[in-house]
């Protein structure tokens, strides 16, 4: 089984939702503050990528 760059993007947000709960954004925004300060623009393109995907797993917990 091949990992799509998508999925992987899923697993990770689905790790930070396992690992962090509620707290998951606060986690992916300290990421994402602390890339930007050691000037990793890949890196901050990639927790913005989880970020949204985090935010599409706390959507799916309020419809259900």
């Amino acid at each position: 089984m091949t990992l799509t760059r998508d999925k992987e993007i899923w697993g990770m947000a689905l790790w930070v939702e396992k690992h962090h709960g509620d707290a998951g954004a606060k986690f992916i925004d300290e990421k994402i503050e602390k890339l930007t300060r050691l000037g990793e623009p890949d890196g901050v393109e990639l927790w913005q990528e989880i970020a949204r995907r985090f935010e599409q797993l706390g959507e799916r917990s309020v419809h259900s």
